[in-house]
């Protein structure tokens, strides 16, 4: 090969490398553009995602004997009556009153009772430390039994770890209005659901963009959610 020869080659070599590096450098360009939009269109993770939600997944009453003793809280808000108990009676007369959300409850003891039309159900004896009495014991169904096989809703109805800390991120004013189970503006439907309770309807099914009824232990409540925030709410005149 002359020299003539070596220099084309050379050249067209260096040709080759240039167009294959701008070739590179413009895919990584575009699709650096392309990942930093579709980030931009998701937009941030919502902490709420984030918490991770102990499982008990008990099979029968002795899985429940752990929690004896420990205190859990309400997450079913609006939706248990609880109550009069004594020993292993529970007085179904009368419900003593309805659980509410993120209300705290002290596990006393398990027993499976059946009761008058139905299968046996499985009460969890709880004392409420916050309340005037808090020595006195009640009763909530939390499960049945039909023939050998129990069912239990636990894990659907309370946490097992302060809620209060696990969604530390809401901050103390939602928490505040969620204690005293009230609505402020810019409350997201969780904690609207958590302060007044999971009894609720709506015409609509996409969450947080809606106008949402909720029962509110008989003091209807509706609210209206644009982008998950609480834009306006006021007593209803029914549920």
């Amino acid at each position: 090969m002359t020299s003539t020869q070596k220099a084309v080659a050379i050249c067209a070599a260096i040709a080759v490398v240039a167009i294959g590096g701008e070739v590179a450098y413009l895919h990584y360009e575009r699709n650096k553009s392309m990942k930093t939009q579709q980030a931009e269109e998701r937009g941030p993770t919502n902490p709420d995602y984030l918490v991770f939600l102990k499982q008990k997944r008990p099979s029968t009453p002795a899985d429940l004997k752990e929690l004896i003793g420990q205190t859990i809280w309400v997450s079913a808000g609006g939706q248990m009556d609880y109550y009069p108990a004594s020993g292993h009676h529970a007085d179904y007369s009368k419900p003593a009153g309805t659980l509410l959300g993120a209300e705290p409850i002290v596990v006393e003891t398990t027993a499976t009772f059946r009761i008058a039309g139905g299968d046996a159900q499985v009460l969890l004896a709880f004392t409420k430390p916050k309340s005037e009495d808090p020595n006195k014991e009640y009763a909530v169904p939390v499960g049945y039994r039909e023939g050998k096989d129990y069912t239990f809703k636990m894990d659907d109805i309370f946490f097992y770890d302060d809620p209060h800390e696990l969604y530390k991120h809401w901050g103390p004013e939602v928490w505040k209005a969620i204690d005293s189970h009230q609505v402020i503006l810019g409350m997201s439907e969780s904690q609207v659901q958590l302060a007044l309770g999971q009894v609720s309807k709506s015409v609509s099914e996409e969450t947080g963009n809606r106008l949402v009824v909720y029962s509110n232990l008989g003091h209807p409540m509706a609210v209206t959610f644009v982008k998950d925030h609480v834009t306006a709410f006021r007593p209803d005149q029914g549920y």
